[in-house]
């Protein structure tokens, strides 16, 4: 995390309204250029625009949360890797145990007394006889208290509805428990007042009927007489209670509250198993590690320090089962190392001296000895739990839609409320019926499944994806991820298996008037034996080695995988490189320099047949032999000396297995695929042909390729790249999404939008593959989020009543409340089960 960006924990938040507040009040600030409040994991993320010290913008945003009714805690960049990662995981998922063991304890007695208040409620309806002390037909003033007796309870459970909801909208920014706060206690003064009338003596006044409470009980008796079915039906959809004679609430505010409450802790336990996938990363990484300070480090004792301690340099001991605690090399020993929770490769791998090791990788079987060479936050591991920590805490662009909405939901609610009750008091319906309608309209509402319909999938999905070996950056990679229609690929190293051999040298003859080739000439092939400047005009193996030495002492400055290929052959027959002057390397071309040989400097370039046609020139036969290696899936290289082609050497780089049934897939899926590669065209075309490729762009060099991925994007193409994440640099920058081929287990993360650590291409089609479920599970949240409250809203604002048709109780508008945001959390939950089809 760099110093202009910043990592909130955010507290007190419970809807959309909520994060949406912040973030805009936070983002109008203007020492802050974007922020992004995540409800799902309470904590928000931004970026200063200004050059001001971290602890006073720390300061102001804390205080600009406080204002708004939250608290925020500026979180720390983690420095300690896994570990502190781990302990940090720790602590929250206990502040989220201790929240759901919270939300229990309000829940039982909340539902202790709610029950019984609903029985006494519709006894008399259900058919079921009360003691005449709390009748409503013999002692309506007693069935009053009864039942504000059992509702006083409830509402002191549900207390922080009220002591959230009520300050928010005296701040002018409600939510949702302002809307629960405002529907049940509107719902709990009118029956208290009506309960205060109740204990007036007949003919008192105050709005009372003739006749007073025995008139009331009298009418109360006469609804009970229909008692059985109908009572339940009209109780909880008819236009007000049988007992609505008496004007009592007190059921519905009790029960609303014990199911909203009900719905938030059900939500609260779904959420802890949205980080079960980043559990898994964690536990990983040992909490301790042994270390060895004599030698030699086998058979010396070893002391066990925390995995914190560990020292660039120590010399670490890895018995058998255990798992490696740091990236390091190995010392001493051999065993094999189970690599698959990273790499996704199910074979251990052997290692021995000089061998990487990757931590939380599990040593299977032999006693290592390892030096520990990145620790802490540089740790391959620990780059990949902070990179699924910031995916999942970041927002796709498909979110814009519900914050905007969720930001003036709930005063629109509010509104609606005010407007749908003073329309049934005004339209001849009676008080109590116009306060029914006001109740439910402001407890059916729910801003808590809109503003979690998108963050609660990507925590998921991000997770999800980090257990199969691809790693999303944000949730803007996710989103992009489902509309690609067009992927392209690089050749080497993604579409091959990245390990080009060498095939074959092909001397070209000598080279008339150099000096090089002269003094070669003079030379004694007696004395002239491999890596001790054979002469050119000599025939077979001698003369191969020569110009294959040659060549490799000019490629051994080069990382390109060609160069490496080269290099590889030339140690395998044993030649030593010579030294190089004057090196120059031309991207996407080739190399050049001056070997000093023995005999003398030779002027010499190594380069693709671009290159060589550009400083030397081609004839037939050379072209002939260059079209023929190609037309084998082979590479071939050019050896120039003094200017004159002397060499080619064809280097073999094999498909990988799994390349035809990957593009056969993506085709399935409607997606073109495409390869771009610097390698000449017949090559690219054979290798093409295998894969199952119709579509090639060749000789392009690395800034080609991004004009390449940039023509696509013109013709309308959402593109995906994918390659190797360093020649491959402005082509995956450019794409709409790019991925990263690791390569193995040191996965480049900071190169392109989703990291891929398993080997082969089977990961990119999984990655595609989970970003379209993704997007289909946020559309059903968001689905479901709106339709519930377009539906709900209009039924609870007594629309349907208006033509016939029911209204609706605040009981089950309580319910459906409750009900909403749980179902868009198990909906999300779906996720931790995705599994790429074939």
């Amino acid at each position: 995390m760099s110093e202009k960006t910043l990592e909130f924990s955010i507290g007190g938040m419970h809807c959309a309204a909520c994060s949406s507040r912040i973030e805009r009040v936070v983002g109008a600030l203007p020492e802050v250029a974007s922020v992004s409040v995540s409800l799902a994991d309470n904590s928000a993320r931004l970026a200063l625009s200004a050059p001001l010290p971290r602890e006073e913008a720390a300061a102001l945003i804390v205080e600009t949360v406080a204002n708004l009714g939250f608290s925020a805690r500026l979180v720390e960049a983690a420095s300690g890797g896994v570990s502190e990662s781990a302990l940090r995981w720790e602590e929250r998922r206990a502040a989220q145990g201790e929240e759901l063991a919270r939300r229990r304890r309000e829940l039982i007695p909340a539902f202790a007394f709610a029950l019984p208040l609903l029985v006494l409620s519709m006894g008399e309806m259900l058919g079921m006889p009360l003691p005449a002390l709390i009748s409503p037909a013999r002692s309506p003033l007693g069935f009053a208290l009864a039942q504000l007796a059992l509702c006083l309870p409830v509402l002191w459970s549900g207390r922080r509805f009220f002591m959230l909801g009520l300050p928010a909208l005296r701040r002018g920014t409600p939510t949702m428990d302002s809307l629960v706060a405002l529907g049940t206690g509107a719902a709990f003064l009118f029956s208290l007042w009506n309960t205060v009338l109740l204990a007036l003596p007949p003919g008192a006044g105050h709005g009372l009927p003739p006749g007073g409470a025995h008139a009331l009980a009298e009418a109360a008796g006469g609804g009970a007489a229909g008692g059985g079915s109908a009572g339940v039906w009209d109780m909880f959809f008819g236009a007000g209670h049988a007992m609505h004679g008496v004007e009592l609430y007190f059921e519905s505010a009790a029960v609303v509250i014990a199911l909203v409450s009900l719905g938030k802790y059900l939500e609260a336990r779904s959420r802890l198993h949205t980080s079960e996938a980043m559990k898994g990363l964690l536990d990983l990484a040992p909490e301790t590690a042994l270390r060895v300070t004599s030698s030699p480090p086998l058979s010396s004792p070893a002391e066990e320090i925390p995995l914190a301690a560990v020292r660039v340099g120590d010399v670490l001991l890895i018995r058998p089962g255990g798992r490696i605690p740091v990236d390091g090399v190995v010392l001493e020993g051999a065993s094999a190392v189970d690599e698959s929770m990273l790499t996704g490769e199910s074979m251990p791998v052997e290692k021995g001296p000089g061998d990487p090791l990757a931590g939380g990788s599990m040593n299977r079987q032999g006693v290592l000895a390892m030096r520990a060479e990145r620790v802490g936050a540089d740790t391959v591991l620990a780059r990949i739990v902070r990179l699924v920590q910031e995916a999942q805490g970041s927002k796709a662009p498909i979110a814009g839609m519900a914050d905007r909405v969720s930001l003036y939901f709930v005063p629109a609610v509010m509104a609606m409320a005010f407007a749908a009750g003073l329309f049934w008091w005004v339209h001849g319906g009676s008080g109590a019926f116009a306060l029914r309608i006001f109740v439910s309209v402001m407890v059916i509402a729910c801003p808590c499944a809109m503003g979690l319909a998108t963050p609660m999938s990507i925590m998921v999905a991000t997770g999800r994806g980090a257990q199969l070996g691809a790693l999303f950056k944000n949730g803007q990679a996710l989103e992009q991820s489902s509309r690609i229609n067009a992927m392209v690929f690089d050749k080497t190293g993604t579409l091959t298996l990245g390990r080009p051999s060498l095939a074959a040298v092909l001397p070209l003859g000598g080279i008339p008037g150099s000096q090089g080739g002269k003094r070669a000439a003079a030379s004694s092939p007696a004395s002239s034996g491999p890596g001790h400047g054979a002469p050119l005009d000599v025939s077979g193996e001698e003369r191969e080695n020569f110009l294959l030495r040659i060549a490799a002492s000019l490629e051994s400055s080069s990382e390109h995988p060609l160069a490496r290929a080269l290099v590889r052959g030339a140690q395998e027959r044993g030649l030593a490189p010579m030294p190089v002057e004057n090196f120059l390397a031309v991207p996407g071309r080739g190399v050049s320099g001056t070997v000093l040989m023995e005999n003398g400097p030779v002027p010499a370039a190594v380069g693709n047949t671009a290159f060589a046609r550009e400083h030397a020139g081609t004839d037939g036969g050379l072209e002939g032999m260059l079209a023929a290696r190609a037309a084998l899936g082979q590479t071939p290289v050019i050896l120039l000396l003094e200017g004159a082609p002397a060499a080619v050497f064809a280097i073999a780089d094999p498909v990988r297995e799994e390349a035809a049934g990957v593009v056969r897939r993506l085709a399935g899926m409607g997606i073109e695929s495409v390869m771009l590669t610097g390698d000449n065209r017949l090559t690219a075309e054979s290798v093409a042909r295998t894969a199952g490729i119709s579509r090639v762009i060749a000789e392009v060099l690395p800034e080609g390729k991004e004009r390449a991925v940039a023509s696509l994007q013109g013709r309308g193409r959402v593109v995906g790249m994918v390659g190797d994440g360093v020649n491959d640099a402005p082509a995956l920058a450019r794409a709409d999404v790019g991925f990263a081929m690791s390569g193995g287990i040191d996965v480049a993360v900071e190169t392109g939008d989703v990291a891929l650590m398993r080997q082969g291409l089977g990961t990119v089609v999984t990655a595609l593959e989970l970003g379209r479920a993704t997007m289909r599970n946020i559309r059903e949240n968001l689905f479901w989020a709106f339709a519930y409250n377009v539906v709900g809203i209009p039924f609870a604002a007594g629309v349907f009543y208006f033509f016939g048709g029911p209204a609706l109780s605040p009981m089950l508008a309580g319910a459906a409340m409750a009900l909403s945001s749980v179902s868009v959390v198990s909906n999300a939950l779906r996720l931790r089960f995705f599994k790429a089809a074939g």
